[in-house]
């Protein structure tokens, strides 16, 4: 086996699927079958076995599987430490970042950044919170960039907070919100608790909810054409939306703010990409 063999394993593992491994190796679907039917000559095994709408591993190509994961994270990680003995910050930074964050706030992070560091090179990830824990333990990525609360055994600092809003066309009465029309998004779940919660702690009666929208972008679309309102992270609002924002807070006057934070694992700090990348956050949390 070697590294394209490797690479081939773990996308077909991870989509269950051989038209959709191919498109994403940029392969043709015979030229990736013949590479799979070699493997279990190789090895005298079977690797999967097809069902309804895709494949299935055997507990032999499960194990081989998962030998291909381990060999591409050491030949990852060797690149990483031969870089990293060289004296100028160069390599290529792996990060996993929740999708607010990284429309918001990363693409100036990482402009600036890469002004500073023009040898490295970055592979990111975005989506859910979730999802970028998972990529964390998976040792995936370096570092991540989480929205809301996650246990983590490695190092995690608070990089930023903002405050929840309400946010109307028209000016209104807090007190007569759980009768105006609500219009809700898909998100994760941390941020869906604490909306919850800060509701359950203000009102008695539930919202009362009109739509549901895709993302909280389109959400905010609806509500601009006051369709009615919605409750966002600040950090999705901008002066330019014209809207009226009521910050949250509990009964107890706490405002309610929304997490973010930093987690790797405490031997990335081997990397000069990664100590200079959080050193360039903390110096740069305003941006």
């Amino acid at each position: 086996m070697d590294e394209k063999d490797w690479h081939a394993i773990r996308v077909l593992y991870e989509e269950k699927n051989i038209t959709r491994a191919a498109e994403r190796l940029y392969i043709s679907q015979p030229a990736l079958t013949y590479r799979f039917k070699n493997l279990e000559k190789i090895f005298g095994i079977r690797l999967f076995f097809k069902i309804k709408g895709g494949i299935e591993f055997t507990p032999e190509g499960v194990h081989l599987a998962e030998y291909a994961l381990e060999m591409i994270d050491k030949l990852q990680r060797t690149k990483d430490y031969m870089l990293n003995m060289q004296n100028e910050v160069r390599g290529t930074l792996r990060l996993g970042v929740s999708s607010n964050f990284a429309q918001y706030k990363l693409p100036k992070i990482l402009k600036k950044f890469s002004t500073n560091y023009p040898m490295v090179q970055f592979n990111v990830n975005t989506g859910w919170s979730a999802d970028i824990m998972k990529l964390l333990d998976s040792s995936s990525v370096q570092l991540g960039i989480l929205r809301g609360n996650y246990d983590w055994y490695g190092i995690k600092t608070l990089l930023h907070k903002e405050r929840l809003c309400l946010i109307s066309k028209k000016e209104i009465d807090m007190e007569n919100l759980p009768n105006l029309p609500f219009i809700n998004y898909k998100t994760d779940s941390s941020l869906k608790n604490l909306i919850n919660g800060w509701w359950h702690d203000r009102y008695t009666e539930p919202p009362q909810v009109i739509m549901e929208t895709d993302r909280q972008e389109t959400c905010k679309e609806m509500v601009k054409n006051d369709l009615g309102v919605a409750i966002l992270p600040e950090i999705c609002l901008q002066p330019s939306d014209n809207l009226f924002t009521h910050g949250l807070s509990y009964k107890s006057e706490e405002p309610v703010f929304r997490n973010t934070w930093l987690m790797y694992n405490k031997d990335s700090l081997k990397l000069s990409t990664v100590n200079s990348f959080i050193d360039f956050l903390n110096d740069h949390r305003n941006l």
